[in-house]
Protein backbone atom coordinates (compact mmCIF):
# COMPACT_ATOMS: atom_id res chain seq x y z
CA UNK A 1 0.00 0.00 0.00
CA UNK A 2 1.72 3.38 -0.93
CA UNK A 3 1.88 6.14 1.55
CA UNK A 4 3.18 9.20 1.45
CA UNK A 5 6.14 10.18 3.99
CA UNK A 6 8.23 13.80 4.56
CA UNK A 7 12.14 12.32 3.15
CA UNK A 8 15.27 14.26 2.84
CA UNK A 9 12.88 17.48 3.55
CA UNK A 10 9.69 16.83 0.98
CA UNK A 11 7.29 15.16 0.79
CA UNK A 12 7.17 12.07 -1.69
CA UNK A 13 4.56 9.07 -2.06
CA UNK A 14 6.62 5.39 -2.13
CA UNK A 15 4.92 1.42 -2.42
CA UNK A 16 7.29 0.90 0.41
CA UNK A 17 9.69 2.36 3.79
CA UNK A 18 13.02 2.14 1.51
CA UNK A 19 13.88 -0.22 -1.35
CA UNK A 20 13.26 -3.91 -0.49
CA UNK A 21 16.23 -5.74 0.98
CA UNK A 22 18.01 -2.10 1.38
CA UNK A 23 17.70 -1.86 5.53
CA UNK A 24 17.43 -4.05 8.33
CA UNK A 25 14.19 -1.69 9.01
CA UNK A 26 12.56 1.22 8.20
CA UNK A 27 13.31 2.90 11.39
CA UNK A 28 15.52 2.68 14.16
CA UNK A 29 15.00 4.33 17.59
CA UNK A 30 17.88 4.69 19.99
CA UNK A 31 16.31 4.84 23.58
CA UNK A 32 13.45 3.33 24.98
CA UNK A 33 12.24 5.92 27.27
CA UNK A 34 8.56 7.48 26.88
CA UNK A 35 9.33 9.51 23.54
CA UNK A 36 10.92 6.72 21.99
CA UNK A 37 8.43 4.05 22.77
CA UNK A 38 5.71 6.21 22.12
CA UNK A 39 7.36 6.95 18.25
CA UNK A 40 7.89 3.22 17.70
CA UNK A 41 4.82 1.77 18.34
CA UNK A 42 2.98 4.57 16.17
CA UNK A 43 5.20 4.28 13.54
CA UNK A 44 4.78 0.39 13.41
CA UNK A 45 0.81 1.70 13.90
CA UNK A 46 1.56 2.80 10.29
CA UNK A 47 2.81 -0.25 8.82
CA UNK A 48 6.64 0.47 9.46
CA UNK A 49 9.29 -2.38 10.74
CA UNK A 50 11.03 -1.01 13.35
CA UNK A 51 13.26 -1.48 15.91
CA UNK A 52 14.56 0.21 19.30
CA UNK A 53 17.73 -0.35 21.19
CA UNK A 54 18.02 0.64 25.36
CA UNK A 55 20.51 -0.49 28.17
CA UNK A 56 19.64 -2.99 30.73
CA UNK A 57 17.13 -2.20 33.44
CA UNK A 58 18.26 -1.09 36.76
CA UNK A 59 16.53 1.89 39.22
CA UNK A 60 20.12 4.32 38.78
CA UNK A 61 20.73 5.26 35.55
CA UNK A 62 24.60 4.88 34.25
CA UNK A 63 26.69 4.87 30.92
CA UNK A 64 25.33 0.21 31.38
CA UNK A 65 22.37 0.90 32.60
CA UNK A 66 19.11 2.11 31.96
CA UNK A 67 15.81 0.47 31.27
CA UNK A 68 12.72 0.23 29.13
CA UNK A 69 10.69 2.94 30.16
CA UNK A 70 13.39 5.49 30.56
CA UNK A 71 13.85 8.49 33.02
CA UNK A 72 10.15 9.12 33.36
CA UNK A 73 9.40 6.08 34.53
CA UNK A 74 12.19 3.87 36.03
CA UNK A 75 13.75 6.92 37.42
CA UNK A 76 11.81 10.44 37.25
CA UNK A 77 7.97 11.70 37.25
CA UNK A 78 6.62 7.98 38.09
CA UNK A 79 8.32 6.91 41.54
CA UNK A 80 9.00 10.42 42.40
CA UNK A 81 5.09 11.07 42.80
CA UNK A 82 4.61 7.61 44.71
CA UNK A 83 7.26 9.39 47.20
CA UNK A 84 5.58 12.49 47.24
CA UNK A 85 2.50 10.63 47.89
CA UNK A 86 4.08 9.20 50.78
CA UNK A 87 5.80 12.32 52.30
CA UNK A 88 1.90 13.56 52.03
CA UNK A 89 0.84 11.17 54.64
CA UNK A 90 2.42 13.09 57.80
CA UNK A 91 0.64 16.20 57.04
CA UNK A 92 -2.22 14.11 56.27
CA UNK A 93 -2.14 12.65 59.33
CA UNK A 94 -1.29 15.37 61.57
CA UNK A 95 -4.16 17.20 60.24
CA UNK A 96 -6.60 14.48 60.81
CA UNK A 97 -6.87 15.23 64.78
CA UNK A 98 -8.75 17.55 64.43
CA UNK A 99 -11.34 15.84 62.36
CA UNK A 100 -11.44 13.20 65.36
CA UNK A 101 -9.09 10.26 64.56
CA UNK A 102 -7.23 9.58 67.22
CA UNK A 103 -3.85 8.12 67.41
CA UNK A 104 -0.65 8.14 69.44
CA UNK A 105 2.00 10.71 69.67
CA UNK A 106 4.36 9.03 67.80
CA UNK A 107 4.21 8.92 64.18
CA UNK A 108 6.37 5.80 62.55
CA UNK A 109 7.64 5.71 59.27
CA UNK A 110 9.26 2.61 57.43
CA UNK A 111 11.02 4.29 54.37
CA UNK A 112 12.51 0.20 53.72
CA UNK A 113 9.08 -0.59 53.02
CA UNK A 114 7.97 2.73 51.02
CA UNK A 115 11.75 1.76 48.90
CA UNK A 116 10.88 -1.67 48.14
CA UNK A 117 7.02 -1.19 46.90
CA UNK A 118 8.60 1.72 44.57
CA UNK A 119 10.86 -0.28 43.10
CA UNK A 120 8.67 -3.20 42.82
CA UNK A 121 5.81 -0.84 40.35
CA UNK A 122 9.09 0.50 38.33
CA UNK A 123 9.92 -2.67 37.71
CA UNK A 124 6.42 -3.74 36.92
CA UNK A 125 5.97 -0.86 34.65
CA UNK A 126 9.11 -1.92 32.92
CA UNK A 127 7.67 -5.06 32.14
CA UNK A 128 4.51 -3.58 30.95
CA UNK A 129 6.45 -1.21 28.25
CA UNK A 130 8.62 -4.18 27.30
CA UNK A 131 4.61 -6.08 26.27
CA UNK A 132 3.35 -2.66 24.88
CA UNK A 133 6.33 -2.68 22.43
CA UNK A 134 6.16 -6.52 21.99
CA UNK A 135 2.31 -6.20 21.06
CA UNK A 136 3.03 -3.71 18.65
CA UNK A 137 5.00 -5.90 16.94
CA UNK A 138 8.04 -3.83 17.48
CA UNK A 139 11.87 -5.69 17.55
CA UNK A 140 13.46 -5.04 20.96
CA UNK A 141 17.08 -5.23 20.96
CA UNK A 142 19.23 -5.02 24.54
CA UNK A 143 22.57 -3.02 24.73
CA UNK A 144 23.73 0.52 24.00
CA UNK A 145 23.17 2.71 20.17
CA UNK A 146 25.68 4.36 18.18
CA UNK A 147 25.38 5.79 15.28
CA UNK A 148 27.90 4.82 12.49
CA UNK A 149 26.50 5.75 9.57
CA UNK A 150 23.92 7.99 8.15
CA UNK A 151 21.95 4.68 8.37
CA UNK A 152 23.75 2.37 10.29
CA UNK A 153 23.09 2.18 14.07
CA UNK A 154 26.02 -0.43 15.85
CA UNK A 155 24.65 -1.93 19.19
CA UNK A 156 26.72 -3.07 21.84
CA UNK A 157 25.14 -5.80 23.80
CA UNK A 158 25.48 -6.77 27.34
CA UNK A 159 28.02 -9.68 26.60
CA UNK A 160 30.39 -7.19 24.68
CA UNK A 161 29.60 -8.56 21.17
CA UNK A 162 28.67 -5.78 18.41
CA UNK A 163 25.81 -5.79 16.34
CA UNK A 164 25.30 -3.29 12.99
CA UNK A 165 21.77 -2.32 12.39
CA UNK A 166 20.91 -0.92 9.08
CA UNK A 167 17.64 1.75 8.79
CA UNK A 168 15.97 4.01 6.53
CA UNK A 169 15.34 6.44 9.44
CA UNK A 170 17.35 6.33 12.83
CA UNK A 171 15.24 8.39 15.51
CA UNK A 172 17.54 9.84 18.61
CA UNK A 173 15.51 9.28 21.66
CA UNK A 174 18.29 9.10 24.68
CA UNK A 175 17.06 11.84 26.87
CA UNK A 176 19.03 13.84 29.21
CA UNK A 177 21.04 13.19 32.68
CA UNK A 178 21.59 14.26 35.91
CA UNK A 179 24.45 16.85 36.07
CA UNK A 180 27.24 17.08 39.14
CA UNK A 181 28.21 20.59 40.08
CA UNK A 182 32.09 20.82 39.52
CA UNK A 183 33.18 21.49 43.28
CA UNK A 184 35.64 19.75 45.89
CA UNK A 185 33.85 17.00 47.28
CA UNK A 186 31.32 16.87 44.30
CA UNK A 187 31.24 12.47 44.73
CA UNK A 188 29.94 12.65 47.96
CA UNK A 189 26.84 13.97 46.54
CA UNK A 190 23.92 12.35 44.83
CA UNK A 191 21.70 13.00 41.94
CA UNK A 192 17.77 12.65 41.87
CA UNK A 193 18.97 8.99 40.41
CA UNK A 194 20.09 7.60 44.03
CA UNK A 195 17.91 9.65 45.93
CA UNK A 196 14.93 7.84 44.25
CA UNK A 197 17.15 4.64 45.94
CA UNK A 198 19.22 5.61 48.58
CA UNK A 199 19.24 2.50 51.26
CA UNK A 200 18.88 4.74 54.31
CA UNK A 201 16.42 7.95 54.54
CA UNK A 202 18.15 10.92 55.46
CA UNK A 203 18.25 12.32 59.08
CA UNK A 204 19.62 15.43 57.55
CA UNK A 205 19.85 16.52 53.66
CA UNK A 206 20.98 19.52 52.40
CA UNK A 207 19.83 20.18 48.46
CA UNK A 208 21.58 22.31 46.21
CA UNK A 209 19.27 24.08 43.19
CA UNK A 210 16.17 25.89 42.97
CA UNK A 211 14.32 24.17 40.37
CA UNK A 212 11.80 20.95 40.25
CA UNK A 213 14.12 18.56 41.67
CA UNK A 214 15.26 20.40 44.25
CA UNK A 215 11.84 21.95 45.88
CA UNK A 216 9.74 18.00 45.34
CA UNK A 217 12.56 16.41 47.15
CA UNK A 218 13.10 19.07 49.69
CA UNK A 219 9.60 18.50 50.58
CA UNK A 220 9.24 14.61 50.23
CA UNK A 221 12.49 14.26 52.55
CA UNK A 222 10.62 16.92 55.14
CA UNK A 223 7.73 15.13 54.79
CA UNK A 224 9.41 12.26 56.04
CA UNK A 225 10.85 14.15 58.86
CA UNK A 226 14.56 14.74 57.56
CA UNK A 227 15.77 18.10 58.46
CA UNK A 228 16.05 20.06 54.88
CA UNK A 229 18.46 23.15 54.33
CA UNK A 230 17.76 23.71 50.31
CA UNK A 231 20.04 26.23 48.93
CA UNK A 232 19.69 28.01 45.28
CA UNK A 233 21.44 30.56 43.61
CA UNK A 234 18.30 33.15 43.20
CA UNK A 235 15.83 35.74 44.92
CA UNK A 236 13.59 32.47 44.64
CA UNK A 237 13.48 29.22 43.78
CA UNK A 238 11.32 28.00 40.27
CA UNK A 239 13.36 30.26 38.24
CA UNK A 240 10.79 30.89 35.02
CA UNK A 241 7.75 30.48 36.77
CA UNK A 242 5.48 32.91 37.33
CA UNK A 243 7.12 35.34 40.05
CA UNK A 244 3.51 35.43 42.43
CA UNK A 245 3.60 32.04 42.55
CA UNK A 246 7.19 31.56 42.76
CA UNK A 247 6.76 33.50 46.03
CA UNK A 248 3.74 31.77 47.24
CA UNK A 249 6.09 28.00 46.90
CA UNK A 250 9.19 29.36 49.11
CA UNK A 251 6.37 30.37 51.86
CA UNK A 252 4.91 26.84 51.84
CA UNK A 253 8.16 25.59 51.60
CA UNK A 254 9.48 27.37 54.95
CA UNK A 255 6.05 26.88 56.44
CA UNK A 256 6.49 23.12 56.15
CA UNK A 257 9.79 23.53 57.77
CA UNK A 258 12.14 23.79 55.06
CA UNK A 259 15.22 26.10 55.95
CA UNK A 260 16.06 27.85 52.51
CA UNK A 261 19.17 29.77 51.54
CA UNK A 262 18.57 31.79 48.42
CA UNK A 263 21.21 33.79 46.70
CA UNK A 264 23.54 30.72 48.66
CA UNK A 265 26.00 28.38 46.42
CA UNK A 266 28.18 25.28 47.70
CA UNK A 267 31.76 25.72 47.26
CA UNK A 268 33.17 22.79 49.14
CA UNK A 269 31.74 19.10 50.69
CA UNK A 270 33.91 16.81 52.80
CA UNK A 271 33.86 14.04 54.51
CA UNK A 272 33.99 13.70 57.95
CA UNK A 273 33.38 11.09 61.26
CA UNK A 274 29.71 12.80 61.87
CA UNK A 275 28.72 12.80 58.20
CA UNK A 276 29.37 15.26 54.56
CA UNK A 277 30.64 18.79 55.96
CA UNK A 278 29.41 21.54 53.70
CA UNK A 279 30.75 25.20 52.96
CA UNK A 280 29.14 27.97 50.95
CA UNK A 281 30.05 30.51 49.23
CA UNK A 282 29.62 32.38 52.47
CA UNK A 283 31.41 30.75 54.51
CA UNK A 284 29.29 28.66 56.48
CA UNK A 285 29.20 25.28 57.74
CA UNK A 286 26.80 22.78 57.98
CA UNK A 287 26.78 18.90 58.62
CA UNK A 288 24.51 16.50 56.51
CA UNK A 289 24.10 12.68 56.25
CA UNK A 290 23.00 13.52 52.37
CA UNK A 291 23.84 16.16 50.16
CA UNK A 292 21.89 16.00 46.78
CA UNK A 293 22.63 18.07 43.57
CA UNK A 294 19.66 18.99 41.54
CA UNK A 295 21.46 21.56 39.11
CA UNK A 296 19.81 20.42 36.10
CA UNK A 297 20.53 17.88 33.55
CA UNK A 298 22.00 17.74 30.45
CA UNK A 299 21.60 15.95 26.54
CA UNK A 300 22.69 12.26 26.67
CA UNK A 301 24.39 12.70 23.62
CA UNK A 302 27.61 12.09 24.52
CA UNK A 303 28.25 8.23 23.37
CA UNK A 304 25.98 8.73 20.21
CA UNK A 305 29.11 9.43 17.63
CA UNK A 306 26.99 12.28 16.54
CA UNK A 307 29.81 14.49 15.70
CA UNK A 308 31.18 11.77 13.20
CA UNK A 309 28.00 11.49 11.20
CA UNK A 310 27.16 14.77 10.64
CA UNK A 311 24.52 15.49 13.51
CA UNK A 312 24.92 18.61 14.84
CA UNK A 313 24.29 19.60 18.47
CA UNK A 314 24.30 22.93 20.37
CA UNK A 315 26.61 24.00 22.91
CA UNK A 316 25.24 22.01 25.88
CA UNK A 317 25.00 18.74 23.46
CA UNK A 318 21.44 19.09 22.66
CA UNK A 319 21.02 17.60 19.14
CA UNK A 320 19.37 20.55 16.52
CA UNK A 321 16.57 19.66 15.10
CA UNK A 322 13.80 21.86 12.52
CA UNK A 323 10.24 22.04 13.10
CA UNK A 324 9.38 18.63 12.54
CA UNK A 325 12.15 16.98 14.92
CA UNK A 326 14.89 16.20 11.76
CA UNK A 327 18.31 16.98 12.16
CA UNK A 328 21.16 17.65 10.19
CA UNK A 329 21.49 14.43 8.82
CA UNK A 330 18.15 13.95 6.68
CA UNK A 331 17.76 10.15 7.93
CA UNK A 332 18.35 11.22 11.41
CA UNK A 333 15.72 12.79 13.71
CA UNK A 334 15.09 13.21 17.17
CA UNK A 335 13.06 13.93 19.71
CA UNK A 336 12.30 14.34 23.43
CA UNK A 337 14.61 16.20 26.31
CA UNK A 338 17.98 14.85 23.98
CA UNK A 339 16.27 18.52 21.91
CA UNK A 340 16.25 20.36 24.82
CA UNK A 341 12.92 22.13 23.65
CA UNK A 342 10.55 21.79 26.45
CA UNK A 343 11.63 18.93 28.63
CA UNK A 344 8.33 17.36 29.73
CA UNK A 345 7.39 13.87 29.31
CA UNK A 346 3.88 14.23 27.91
CA UNK A 347 5.99 16.95 25.18
CA UNK A 348 8.15 13.75 24.55
CA UNK A 349 4.89 11.96 23.56
CA UNK A 350 4.02 14.13 21.63
CA UNK A 351 7.08 14.50 19.55
CA UNK A 352 7.36 11.23 18.82
CA UNK A 353 3.75 10.90 17.83
CA UNK A 354 4.38 13.90 15.36
CA UNK A 355 7.60 12.34 14.06
CA UNK A 356 5.50 9.21 12.96
CA UNK A 357 3.03 11.13 11.38
CA UNK A 358 5.41 13.21 9.83
CA UNK A 359 7.87 10.09 8.34
CA UNK A 360 5.38 6.91 8.20
CA UNK A 361 1.85 8.48 8.14
CA UNK A 362 1.83 11.20 4.87
CA UNK A 363 0.53 13.47 7.54
CA UNK A 364 3.66 16.44 8.23
CA UNK A 365 3.05 17.70 12.14
CA UNK A 366 5.03 20.40 13.73
CA UNK A 367 4.45 19.80 17.17
CA UNK A 368 2.07 23.08 18.79
CA UNK A 369 4.16 23.89 22.41
CA UNK A 370 1.51 26.45 23.22
CA UNK A 371 -0.44 26.20 26.05
CA UNK A 372 0.98 23.03 27.71
CA UNK A 373 0.47 22.72 31.25
CA UNK A 374 2.65 21.58 34.06
CA UNK A 375 3.21 20.74 37.64
CA UNK A 376 5.77 20.93 40.51
CA UNK A 377 5.04 18.52 42.78
CA UNK A 378 6.05 20.27 45.53
CA UNK A 379 3.71 19.86 48.62
CA UNK A 380 1.43 21.41 48.19
CA UNK A 381 1.71 21.69 44.49
CA UNK A 382 1.97 24.17 41.93
CA UNK A 383 0.64 24.17 38.08
CA UNK A 384 0.80 26.16 35.54
CA UNK A 385 -0.41 26.54 31.90
CA UNK A 386 -0.07 29.45 29.35
CA UNK A 387 2.02 32.43 29.92
CA UNK A 388 3.46 33.83 33.29
CA UNK A 389 2.57 37.47 34.56
CA UNK A 390 6.39 38.57 33.34
CA UNK A 391 5.79 36.82 29.66
CA UNK A 392 2.41 38.13 29.26
CA UNK A 393 3.27 41.59 29.85
CA UNK A 394 6.12 41.18 27.47
CA UNK A 395 4.06 39.53 24.49
CA UNK A 396 0.97 41.25 24.90
CA UNK A 397 0.43 44.26 22.58
CA UNK A 398 -1.87 45.74 25.28
CA UNK A 399 -2.85 45.43 28.79
CA UNK A 400 -2.47 42.59 30.74
CA UNK A 401 -5.56 42.30 33.51
CA UNK A 402 -4.61 40.48 36.35
CA UNK A 403 -7.10 38.14 38.63
CA UNK A 404 -6.25 36.64 41.72
CA UNK A 405 -7.70 34.61 43.94
CA UNK A 406 -6.21 33.29 48.07
CA UNK A 407 -8.32 31.62 50.37
CA UNK A 408 -8.01 29.48 53.05
CA UNK A 409 -9.16 25.81 51.59
CA UNK A 410 -12.28 24.26 53.87
CA UNK A 411 -10.00 21.16 55.26
CA UNK A 412 -7.67 23.67 56.59
CA UNK A 413 -10.46 25.81 58.46
CA UNK A 414 -10.56 22.38 60.76
CA UNK A 415 -7.52 21.73 61.39
CA UNK A 416 -6.38 24.87 61.40
CA UNK A 417 -3.07 24.61 59.04
CA UNK A 418 -2.07 28.04 58.33
CA UNK A 419 -1.52 27.21 54.27
CA UNK A 420 -3.12 29.36 51.64
CA UNK A 421 -4.48 28.17 48.16
CA UNK A 422 -3.58 30.67 45.76
CA UNK A 423 -5.28 31.30 41.66
CA UNK A 424 -4.27 33.31 39.19
CA UNK A 425 -5.54 34.25 35.43
CA UNK A 426 -4.24 36.50 33.05
CA UNK A 427 -6.37 38.04 30.33
CA UNK A 428 -5.47 40.18 27.26
CA UNK A 429 -7.33 43.26 27.51
CA UNK A 430 -7.98 44.05 24.21
CA UNK A 431 -9.18 40.21 22.94
CA UNK A 432 -10.61 39.34 26.44
CA UNK A 433 -8.85 35.54 26.34
CA UNK A 434 -7.59 34.21 28.98
CA UNK A 435 -3.37 33.61 28.21
CA UNK A 436 -2.02 32.15 31.86
CA UNK A 437 -3.77 30.86 34.98
CA UNK A 438 -1.78 29.40 38.08
CA UNK A 439 -2.79 28.02 41.10
CA UNK A 440 -0.36 26.53 44.07
CA UNK A 441 -2.48 24.22 46.38
CA UNK A 442 -3.74 21.06 46.85
CA UNK A 443 -5.03 19.15 43.87
CA UNK A 444 -3.61 22.02 41.49
CA UNK A 445 -2.13 19.16 38.95
CA UNK A 446 -5.41 17.48 38.73
CA UNK A 447 -7.37 21.20 38.30
CA UNK A 448 -4.89 22.83 35.74
CA UNK A 449 -5.67 19.84 33.55
CA UNK A 450 -9.18 21.00 32.67
CA UNK A 451 -8.19 24.48 32.61
CA UNK A 452 -5.52 24.03 29.79
CA UNK A 453 -8.05 22.43 27.84
CA UNK A 454 -10.15 25.89 28.11
CA UNK A 455 -6.94 27.58 27.14
CA UNK A 456 -5.96 25.53 24.53
CA UNK A 457 -8.97 26.02 22.92
CA UNK A 458 -9.27 30.01 23.44
CA UNK A 459 -11.23 30.38 26.25
CA UNK A 460 -12.50 34.12 27.47
CA UNK A 461 -12.68 35.45 30.62
CA UNK A 462 -16.50 35.95 29.55
CA UNK A 463 -16.52 32.36 29.22
CA UNK A 464 -14.86 31.14 32.67
CA UNK A 465 -17.44 33.69 34.04
CA UNK A 466 -20.53 32.21 33.00
CA UNK A 467 -19.17 28.65 33.90
CA UNK A 468 -21.47 27.67 36.64
CA UNK A 469 -18.71 26.25 39.55
CA UNK A 470 -19.02 22.69 41.48
CA UNK A 471 -19.89 23.63 44.71
CA UNK A 472 -17.57 23.11 47.51
CA UNK A 473 -15.13 22.68 45.96
CA UNK A 474 -11.62 24.81 45.46
CA UNK A 475 -11.55 24.51 41.34
CA UNK A 476 -14.66 26.80 41.87
CA UNK A 477 -12.93 29.80 42.58
CA UNK A 478 -11.57 30.12 39.04
CA UNK A 479 -15.05 30.77 37.35
CA UNK A 480 -15.77 33.41 40.19
CA UNK A 481 -12.60 35.87 40.03
CA UNK A 482 -14.96 38.54 38.95
CA UNK A 483 -12.79 41.23 40.77
CA UNK A 484 -9.74 42.67 38.86
CA UNK A 485 -6.55 42.41 41.12
CA UNK A 486 -4.83 45.17 39.02
CA UNK A 487 -3.92 46.20 35.34
CA UNK A 488 -0.72 45.81 33.90
CA UNK A 489 -0.38 48.68 30.87
CA UNK A 490 1.39 47.78 27.93
CA UNK A 491 5.00 47.79 28.54
CA UNK A 492 4.39 48.03 32.08
CA UNK A 493 6.41 46.19 34.72
CA UNK A 494 4.68 43.46 36.45
CA UNK A 495 4.52 42.87 40.53
CA UNK A 496 3.69 40.87 43.29
CA UNK A 497 0.62 41.81 45.20
CA UNK A 498 0.06 39.01 47.87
Amino acid sequence: MARKMLIDGELRTEDSVGVEGQYDFDLFVIGAGSGGVRASRTSAGFGAKVAICELPFHPISSEANGGVGGTCVIRGCVPKKILVYGASFRGELEDAKSYGWEYGEKLEFNWKQLLHNKTQEITRLNGVYKKLLSGSGVTMIEGEGKITGAHEVEVSCPDGLKQLYTAKHILIATGSRAQRVNIPGQELAITSDEALSVEDLPKHAVILGGGYIAVEFASIWRGMGATVDLFYRKELPLRGFDDEMRVVVAKNLEGRGIRLHPNTNLSELSKTENGIKVITDHGDEIIADAVLFATGRSPNTKRLNLEAVGVEVDRIGAVKVDEYSQTTVPSIWAIGDVTNRMNLTPVALMEGTYFSKTVFGGQPTKPDYNYIPCAVFCIPPLSVVGLSEQEAVKQCKGDVLVFTSTFNPMKNTISGRQEKSIMKLLVDAETDKVIGASMCGPDAPEIMQGIAIALKCGATKAQFDSTVGIHPSAAEEFVTMRTLTRRVTAGGKPRTNL
